[in-house]
C-alpha cells in the first residue's frame, strides 16, 4: 500500500485526528503531527497495540475460533381441513448457530455439524407437522359428532310429523266416510219421505214428541244388529253411487291416502285457473273519436312501453298521455294484430232530436235561394233590385264582404234570399250558403263569360245536390252574349232546359229590371217541384249564417230557422255557445218576437259568437244545454290535440328544413266571423317554401290591449277588417311600434301582404355576358405565367370582374382574371375592338382559338 498521512487515514478509519495521534503514541511511533506519512510498517505497529490493548493476542489475526449465526428458514406445510380443502400453512424457525474451530476441525469436521443441525431442523419440522395433523383429525371427529348428532335429531323429529300427518290423514279419512255415509242416508231417505213444507220444524216437533223412557232404549238396543246389516247394505249401495258423490277437498291441496279398512271417495286437487295459451289472443279493442296511449294500451292488454316501441317502429314519436284520433289508433291496434271496434259518443248528442220529427204536423215552408257567381258579375244588383233597396251602395268597394240573408215577399209568396260573396278568398263561405239552401241562383255576366269562381260555384251546388237557376246578368249590354254563356255552362254540365238539360237559363238585367218577373217564376216552379214542407211548431232547429260581436249587444249571430218557431226566451244551443234568447231581429232590423222556416233572424242572448256554419237547436232547459256545450268543448279540445303533428322518423328532416324558413306572423281581427276564416285561409294560402305565413289568432271585435300584447310576444302585425284599435290598444302600439294595417276590401290587404312577403324572399342571383375576348396567341411571362393576346370581339372586358374560357364553345375553367395590360400598361377595362393581354389565375392551358367570356352575377328581387 502507498504511503499516507495521518490525516487521510483517520478519514479512512473514521476517528478524529487527535485521538489517532494519541494512539500512534502510546503504540511507540514518533508521529505527532496530521501531515506526516505514515507507511505499512508503522500501521502494522499500530494495529497491534490496538489488539493487545482489547485482550487479543497477535495469533488471533489468522481466523476466529468462534462465529455465532442467526439462520432464519421459512417452509410451507399443506393439511386438509376438516371440510375437505386443502390449506397451507407457513412455518418459520429462527435458530442461532455457533461455530467453533478447534485445532484438528477443517472443513470436514464444519460441514459434519452443519449437516447435523440440519437433521436437527428437520426432525424438530416433521414434529410440528405431525402436531399440525393431529389437531385437524382431533377437528374433524368433534365436527363429525356434532353432525350426526344434529341429523339424529332431525330425523327424530321428521319421524314423529310423518306419525302424525299419519294419524291426522286418518282421521280427515275416517270423518270423510262417515260424512259421506249421513249424505248417502239422508238423501235417500228424503226420496223415500213424503215432501213437506217445513221439514226442520217437522223434526223438531218428532224429537219434542218422542217418549225417552228405558223400554225404548232397550228395544232399540236389541235392534242394533238389525241397523248394522242396513248400514252395511247402505255401504254398498253408496259404493254404486259415488260417482255423484263429492266431498270438499282442504284447502292445502295434498292428496290424501286411501284407508285400508275403509272405502272412501278421494277427493280431487284443486286446479288453478291459469292455462298457457297455445295461439295468439285476439282481442276486441274499442276506440272513440280520441283515446289516450296509456288507455289504448289498457285495453289491448299490453304494456304501455311496448305499445310506444310498437308505434316507434311505425315511424310515430308518442308519450303514454298523448291522445290518439281515432284514425291513427285503429292503425296501431290493427298492426298488433287486433280488432278494432269505432265507436260514436254522441250518445248525448242524439239526446237532443235534431232530427225533425216526421209524425209530426208539416206545412209548405218558403225556399231558401243562394246567390252565387264571380265577383262583380252584379249579384248583390240584381237581388236590390228585387228588394227595392239599395243594399250594394252600403258595402265597401261595391263588393259583399259577408253572407247577408235577407227574406222577401213577392205575388208568388216569401222567398229567402242568401247573399254570398264572389270573391276567390270567400269561397268557404259560398260552401256553408250551399249547405243551408234549396235552390242556387248562378249570376253570370253576359259580357265577362264563365270565370274560376263561376265554376267553384257549379262544383258546390252539385256536391250539394241543389237546384241550379242560371240568370244571365248584364244584358242590355251591348256586347253581351249570351249564347256563349250557354255554351260554356253546357261544357261543364249545366245543360239548359231548351237544349235537352234540366236547368233553367234566365236572361235579366239588374239595371234595367228585364227579366226579374221571369226569374222569379223559375224560382218558385223550382220550389214547387221540390216540394219543401217543414214543421211550423215545436222547438226551432237551424243553422248560424253569421255572427259577429256588437259593442253594446255583445254577441250577435244570425241564425236560419229550418223548422219549428224561434221565439224570444227560448234556450238555444249553437255549436259550443248558449244562452237564452233576448232579442230577435229580422234583416231590416226591425225587433219579432219569433220565427218560423226559412227566416233569417239576428239573435241575442248567446254567451260568445259561434262559428258560421253551426247547427242551432232550442233545447228544454239550460243545464241540458250546458252538458253539451261543455261536452262538444272537450271533443273539439282533444280532437285538436291529438291531430296536433307529432315527431316522427320520417318527417324530422323536414322540420329541420321548416327552421331554416322565415316565418311571418300575423293577428288577424275582423268584424264578422265569416271574414275572419276568409282572411285566414287566404293568408295561409300564401305561404312558400321560403316564408311561412302563420297566423296566430284570429278573432271577431275590435282591437283590444290583449290583442297587441300577442302581436309584440310573437313579433306578429296586426290586421284589422273592418275595426279598430281601442284607447288603451293604440297607446301600446305607439310605445311598442307595432304594425297595425287597417283594410276593408279582402284582396288590398292580400296585396299588402305579397308585397310584404316578396320582401322577405332571397333574391334570384341571375348572370349577364359583359364581354367576349378571342385569344390570338400565347406568350410566356417569368412573373404572371402564360399571358393570352386577344383581341375583344365583343362586349367590353373588366379586370373585376369573373369570367370563363370557353374551348369549342365548351366551359373548361371558370375563374377570375390575374391581369389585364394595353401594351405595358394596366388598364382597368378594355372595349371591344382592341387587343389586349389577358392572364388567367391559377390556369396556364389557355390556347389559341379559346374564347374567354367575362360576365358579372345580378341580384333580382322576387315576388309571389
Amino acid at each position: 500500500m502507498a504511503d499516507t498521512t495521518v490525516r487521510e487515514l483517520a478519514e479512512v478509519v473514521g476517528i478524529p485526528v487527535d485521538r489517532l495521534l494519541g494512539q500512534m503514541t502510546e503504540s511507540g511511533l514518533p508521529h505527532d503531527e496530521a501531515d506526516q506519512q505514515i507507511n505499512d510498517a508503522d500501521k502494522a505497529q499500530l494495529l497491534s497495540h490496538l489488539r493487545r490493548l482489547h485482550g487479543k493476542g497477535d495469533g488471533d489475526t489468522a481466523a476466529p475460533k468462534r462465529i455465532s449465526l442467526k439462520r432464519r428458514s421459512v417452509r410451507e406445510l399443506k393439511i386438509s381441513s376438516p371440510q375437505g380443502r386443502r390449506k397451507t400453512v407457513t412455518v418459520e424457525v429462527r435458530k442461532p448457530r455457533t461455530f467453533v474451530r478447534t485445532a484438528g476441525d477443517g472443513v470436514q469436521g464444519e460441514a459434519v455439524k452443519e449437516k447435523a443441525a440440519e437433521e436437527t431442523e428437520a426432525e424438530r419440522m416433521a414434529a410440528a407437522k405431525r402436531a399440525l395433523q393431529e389437531e385437524a383429525k382431533r377437528r374433524q371427529q368433534e365436527l363429525d359428532e356434532v353432525l350426526r348428532a344434529e341429523y339424529l335429531q332431525r330425523e327424530g323429529e321428521e319421524r314423529q310429523r310423518r306419525q302424525q300427518e299419519e294419524a291426522n290423514r286418518k282421521a280427515n279419512a275416517e270423518r270423510a266416510a262417515a260424512e259421506a255415509l249421513a249424505a248417502a242416508q239422508s238423501a235417500e231417505a228424503e226420496s223415500a219421505a213424503p215432501p213437506v213444507e217445513a221439514p226442520q220444524a217437522e223434526i223438531v216437533r218428532q224429537v219434542a214428541a218422542e217418549p225417552a223412557t228405558a223400554t225404548r232404549r232397550g228395544e232399540g238396543r236389541k235392534s242394533e244388529r238389525s241397523k248394522r246389516s242396513e248400514k252395511d247394505r247402505e255401504k254398498e249401495h253408496s259404493r254404486t253411487r259415488r260417482q255423484e258423490l263429492h266431498v270438499a277437498s282442504d284447502k292445502s291441496g295434498r292428496r290424501r291416502r286411501k284407508p285400508k279398512t275403509r272405502s272412501v271417495i278421494r277427493p280431487s286437487m284443486p286446479k288453478h285457473g291459469f292455462e298457457m295459451p297455445t295461439a295468439p289472443v285476439v282481442r276486441e279493442v274499442a276506440v272513440g273519436e280520441t283515446i289516450s296511449v296509456g288507455e289504448l294500451a289498457q285495453r289491448m292488454s299490453i304494456k304501455a312501453n311496448e305499445l310506444i316501441k310498437a308505434m316507434m317502429n311505425m315511424g310515430t314519436m308518442a308519450t303514454i298521455n298523448q291522445v290518439l284520433d281515432q284514425d291513427t289508433a285503429a292503425v296501431v291496434v290493427e298492426e298488433l294484430g287486433h280488432k278494432v271496434k269505432l265507436l260514436k259518443e254522441e250518445s248525448i248528442e242524439d239526446e237532443l232530436h235534431l232530427v225533425e220529427d216526421e209524425s209530426a204536423e208539416r206545412a209548405p215552408r218558403p225556399p231558401v235561394v243562394t246567390v252565387m257567381g264571380h265577383v262583380d258579375h252584379g249579384k248583390t244588383s240584381l237581388l236590390d233590385h228585387i228588394r227595392r233597396t239599395r243594399v250594394a251602395e252600403g258595402e265597401v268597394g261595391g263588393i259583399t264582404q259577408h253572407i247577408g240573408a235577407y227574406q222577401i215577399s213577392t205575388t208568388r209568396g216569401d222567398v229567402t234570399f242568401l247573399d254570398t260573396p264572389g270573391h276567390a278568398a270567400f269561397t268557404a263561405m259560398r260552401a256553408r250558403g250551399v249547405q243551408v239552401t234549396d235552390i242556387v241562383v248562378l249570376v253570370v255576366a253576359a259580357d265577362d263569360g264563365v270565370m274560376p269562381q263561376t265554376l267553384e260555384a257549379v262544383t258546390h251546388a252539385k256536391a250539394a245536390n241543389v237546384s241550379i237557376v242560371v240568370a244571365i246578368n248584364k244584358i242590355d249590354r251591348p256586347d253581351a252574349n249570351p249564347e256563349r254563356i250557354r255554351q260554356e255552362l253546357a261544357n261543364h254540365e249545366v245543360v239548359p232546359e231548351e237544349w235537352g238539360g234540366d236547368a233553367i237559363f234566365v236572361e235579366v238585367s239588374a239595371i234595367t229590371g228585364q227579366g226579374i218577373d221571369e226569374l222569379l217564376e223559375a224560382i218558385s216552379l223550382q220550389a214547387e217541384l221540390l216540394e219543401l214542407f217543414a214543421s211550423p211548431s215545436g222547438p226551432a232547429q237551424g243553422a248560424v249564417i253569421e255572427s259577429r260581436i256588437d259593442r253594446g249587444r255583445g254577441a250577435v249571430a244570425t241564425v236560419l230557422v229550418r223548422s219549428g218557431v224561434l221565439s224570444k226566451g227560448d234556450i238555444l244551443l249553437a255549436g259550443q255557445e248558449f244562452g237564452r234568447v233576448r232579442m230577435l231581429y229580422d234583416h231590416t232590423g226591425k225587433e219579432v218576437s219569433e220565427a218560423g222556416p226559412s227566416a233569417s233572424v239576428e239573435v241575442l242572448g248567446l254567451s260568445s259568437p259561434p262559428n258560421a256554419g253551426d247547427d242551432a237547436v232550442v233545447v228544454p232547459n239550460e243545464r241540458r244545454a250546458r252538458e253539451v256545450a261543455s261536452y262538444r268543448y272537450g271533443k273539439h279540445r282533444e280532437l285538436r290535440l291529438a291531430q296536433q303533428r307529432v315527431t316522427s322518423l320520417d318527417n324530422v328532416f323536414e322540420q329541420m328544413a321548416e327552421g331554416e324558413a322565415s316565418t311571418l306572423n300575423i293577428v288577424v281581427k275582423a268584424d264578422v266571423q265569416g271574414s275572419v276564416e276568409a282572411l285566414r285561409d287566404a293568408l295561409t294560402a300564401l305561404s312558400s317554401d321560403e316564408v311561412q305565413v302563420k297566423v296566430v289568432s284570429s278573432a271577431t271585435g275590435g282591437i283590444s290591449e290583449t290583442d297587441v300584447n300577442l302581436a309584440i310576444a310573437s313579433k306578429a302585425i296586426i290586421i284589422g277588417f273592418n275595426v279598430r284599435a281601442d284607447a288603451s290598444a293604440r297607446r301600446l302600439i305607439e310605445s311598442e311600434s307595432v304594425d297595425v294595417h287597417y283594410f276593408s276590401i279582402i284582396y288590398e290587404m292580400i296585396d299588402v301582404v305579397k308585397k310584404a312577403i316578396s320582401g322577405m324572399l332571397k333574391p334570384d342571383i341571375r348572370e349577364q355576358i359583359v364581354g367576349i375576348a378571342e385569344v390570338r396567341d400565347v406568350f410566356q411571362s417569368k412573373r404572371f405565367g402564360d399571358i393570352a393576346g386577344c383581341m375583344v370581339i365583343e362586349g367590353t372586358v373588366r379586370r373585376s370582374n369573373p369570367i370563363r374560357v370557353l374551348r369549342d364553345n365548351v366551359v373548361i375553367y371558370e375563374g377570375e382574371l390575374e391581369s389585364l395590360r394595353r401594351f405595358r400598361d394596366d388598364v382597368g377595362e378594355v372595349k371591344s375592338g382592341t387587343e389586349c393581354g389577358i392572364g388567367v389565375r391559377h390556369y396556364n392551358d389557355v390556347r389559341a382559338g379559346d374564347h374567354i367570356e367575362v360576365f358579372e352575377r345580378m341580384e333580382v328581387d322576387r315576388s309571389i
